[in-house]
């Protein structure tokens, strides 16, 4: 069994009449001949660790040691009943910005796909999964459909900031959680390919500009704008709008866009926002560096 493409992963799903969680996990059954039983318990290991990053990120309120980042996650619920998005975005926004908070200040997360987009995924799906009342297990298996698109997409192109810029990560993130909004709110195999474009196509050609080199800005709110992208991508696919150019597609064009993007905005800080007035300033407090 493999897949390399969304297409096949969607095929092989109404092939088998299966769900594509179910199939990501036969796929993972065969290639590291794990049981069923232990690859379920490891996704739900990493679950556990998701939920108690989403709940410590909304309060904590420790600082990173650059100062740069840390308690704005507090400040989106504080402001959440003014929001113009409603609660389950303003939810799912501060989650992901709480995760990532707590990346910055050394806290325990997943990094899915990497730890700079590390607030998208689990944000989505808790956020999803509280308004939906979706089982553990649901979760768990989408979760697995996420992680099948991410392989497809790290398989095709790359989830690297290094390699393809932000896109490739946040935007990576940001399709894979469109996927698993996409099995919580009940959508079949062929919507969760339009929703993987519609949040990755609207993420083509975000650049990796970290102020200082650290994951913290723009990093941090990166992640919450991200899932706001998959949330709204989820529901456009589930509202029955096609992608006009398909997933893998997409994914290929990423890759491109990845390759011809300048070293200097591919996690260099050599560009884009690290060497804007304020983060050259910022670079010289740090670490005693002349700001050019």
């Amino acid at each position: 069994m493999n897949f390399t493409y969304i297409e096949d992963l969607i095929a092989q799903a109404q092939e088998k009449n299966i769900a594509v969680g179910e199939l990501v996990i036969q796929y993972e059954m065969e290639s590291s001949q794990l049981s069923r039983e232990t690859i379920w318990q490891r996704m739900q290991s990493n679950w556990q660790v998701m939920k108690a990053s989403a709940q410590k990120g909304l309060t904590n309120q420790e600082k990173s040691a650059s100062n740069l980042v840390g308690g704005d996650a507090r400040k989106l619920v504080a402001y959440a009943a003014k929001s113009y998005t409603g609660s389950t975005v303003m939810r799912a926004a501060a989650y992901a910005v709480g995760i990532s908070e707590l990346n910055a200040v050394m806290g325990k997360i997943v990094a899915c796909p990497t730890a700079g987009s590390c607030g998208i995924l689990p944000a989505a799906i808790l956020a999803a999964a509280e308004k939906n009342g979706n089982s553990e297990d649901e979760v768990i298996m989408a979760l697995f459909a996420a992680a099948g698109v991410g392989m497809i997409i790290d398989r095709n192109a790359s989830i690297s900031g290094a390699e393809g810029g932000c896109q490739a990560e946040c935007g990576s993130a940001a399709g894979m959680a469109a996927a698993a909004l996409v099995i919580l709110q009940g959508g079949g195999a062929p919507v969760i390919g339009d929703a993987v474009a519609l949040a990755l196509k609207n993420m083509l050609g975000l650049v990796c500009d970290p102020v200082a080199g650290l994951v913290e800005v723009p990093c941090v709110k990166r992640n919450g704008f991200a899932v706001v992208q998959a949330i709204l991508a989820a529901d456009m696919s589930m509202a029955g709008i096609k992608s006009v150019i398909p997933a893998d597609e997409v994914i290929t064009a990423m890759k491109e866009i990845g390759q011809a993007l300048p070293k200097s905005l591919k996690e260099t800080s050599e560009g884009g926002l690290a060497v804007t007035p304020t983060a050259k300033a910022i670079e010289k407090r740090l670490y005693g560096l002349q700001a050019e």
